[in-house]
């Protein structure tokens, strides 16, 4: 029988009355079931939080921090069952579900030192004045399929820290890792503070409509999160959007193809590709585009694809039938209008399991379907420039503005071409690095806000300003009227 997984609300793990079928994309497999949640179960568990936010938010950050730690310290403690879910349910090889897991303990417990001083405004003769940071309540998280645990946790952790309570939500498609965790924290975080349930696509909308949800935070593609801020807006939600990218990789003259090759191939298909700031155009200066094209191909070449649970796979499936029938889409439209392929364009669809090949094109046009669209897939179209004016012109040209990279010889040179390019976030000589005290946010049509650093805790909060006069102020400067004159 198919292992059926529970919810967590208000403490206690529960089920419905309906289920939803979750498949592991390597073989089709149904693999687990999760509780169909709707109206009822989403206001049980806002009611838990909101009940738990009055307590909470009062909690001594050294407690809050002390919780996250715990749940952090459980995920770690739990890394080999959870990553061996985590590559059945999503299909990342276990090297990259082992990197995530891991990689979600560390980050949980590295925000859980930050905090959030007040500042003094005015220290004076007349008045005190200082701001403080205060929690801003109930939080609906939404989280996508792609690092379903990752994601998780980077919206848990901050939204405890600042003292509010959490209703989360896991993509359908990968919701079992993140249930398991559940299971495992129900008894290490105050009951209320985390409540993690699950259900279709329509719950997503009764929680952006929650009266009693204070803020949303989203992580997922532009498209919805544009919905998701249309339903913030009848009552003013607090939002916080992490949203898609067609992230541009620069790789100037002076970069050794030898040495960047296997880097820049990580950079596009790490993980099938199905990473928001993965390399999703490569642009390879023309004096070293044909050493350096060969030399990724070459590489990819000794890549593996396959079922992320077998030994020396290096890139598992698409994660859903859903993304990979786009992916496909988009290979087709390509050969469909005589582009060149350097690796790849045919994929067996009357095979088992979501797999695309690896997939690598030859100067395709900037208007190309495969370029101007975010992909993401095992794709990577590689494209000549000429001068750096025209470069960076070409990867600012996107209605996107996630992240971006340069490669150089020259990292000062990187630097200025990085200063230019408009994205939230720009690597030089290396790639996705993410710092749990560096914020990470989009810019354009990529979201705003932040996740991760002092900027990502302040999405949690609202700022309070407390402003005290003093006994020996004079009476003319005791105020300050900002309001109009009468009519």
């Amino acid at each position: 029988m198919v292992t059926q997984y529970k919810n967590l609300i208000g403490g206690e793990m529960i089920t419905t009355d309906r289920w939803l079928d979750v498949v592991n994309p390597a073989n089709e497999q149904v693999i687990g079931q999760v509780p169909a949640c709707g109206k009822a179960e989403l206001d049980r568990a806002v009611a838990a939080a909101r009940a738990a936010f009055k307590t909470w938010k009062n909690t001594p950050i050294e407690e809050r921090r002390a919780a996250i730690q715990a749940m952090s310290a459980t995920i770690k403690a739990n890394a080999e069952e959870l990553y061996r879910l985590l590559t059945s349910e999503q299909g990342k090889p276990h090297d990259q579900a082992r990197g995530e897991i891991y990689g979600a303990a560390a980050m949980s417990a590295a925000q859980s030192t930050l905090s959030l001083d007040d500042e003094i405004n005015e220290d004076s003769d007349t008045r005190l004045s200082r701001t403080r940071r205060v929690p801003v309540g109930v939080v609906a998280g939404i989280v996508p399929w792609n690092f379903p645990v990752m994601m998780a946790v980077q919206k848990i952790a901050p939204a405890m820290l600042a003292g509010c309570t959490i209703v989360l939500k896991p993509s359908p498609f990968t919701p079992l890792t993140t249930l398991r965790i559940a299971e495992l924290i129900a008894g290490v975080v105050p009951p209320g503070v985390v409540n993690i349930i699950t259900g279709e696509d329509d719950l997503g909308p009764m929680m952006t409509s929650h009266p009693d949800i204070d803020k949303i935070t989203f992580t997922g593609s532009t498209a919805t999160g544009k919905k998701i801020m249309e339903g913030a807006s009848a009552d003013l939600k607090r939002i916080t959007l992490e949203l898609g990218g067609n992230d541009a990789s620069i790789v100037l003259p002076d970069a050794d193809p030898k040495k960047v090759a296997e880097q820049l191939f990580w950079s596009s298909f790490s993980n099938a590709g199905q990473i928001c700031v993965a390399a999703k155009r490569v642009y390879i200066h023309e004096d070293i585009y044909d050493e350096l094209s060969a030399a990724i191909v070459e590489y990819a070449k000794t890549v593996k694809v396959g079922d992320g649970s077998e030994q020396g796979t290096g890139v598992g499936p698409i994660q859903n039938k859903k993304q990979y029938d786009r992916v496909l889409e988009l290979i087709e439209d390509a050969k469909d209008n005589g582009y060149k392929f350097l690796l790849g364009g045919n994929v067996d669809p009357s095979g088992t399991g979501y797999f695309v090949p690896l997939t690598i094109l030859d100067n395709p046009p900037e208007d190309a379907r495969i370029v101007a669209e975010e992909q993401f897939g095992p794709v990577m179209p590689l494209m000549k420039f000429s001068t750096e004016e025209e470069v960076i012109s070409r990867a600012n040209n996107s209605e996107y503005g996630l992240a971006g990279a340069v490669w150089t010889g020259n990292p000062d040179n990187g630097v200025k071409i990085a200063e230019q390019l408009e994205t939230g976030t720009v690597w030089v000589n290396e790639y996705l690095h993410l710092s749990p005290f560096a914020p990470f946010g989009g810019h354009k049509q990529s979201g705003f806000g932040a996740e991760y650093g002092k900027e990502g805790l302040k999405e949690f909060t609202y700022a309070q300003v407390i402003t005290v006069k003093k006994e020996k102020a004079p009476a003319s400067a005791s105020a300050l009227c900002l309001m109009p004159p009468s009519a």
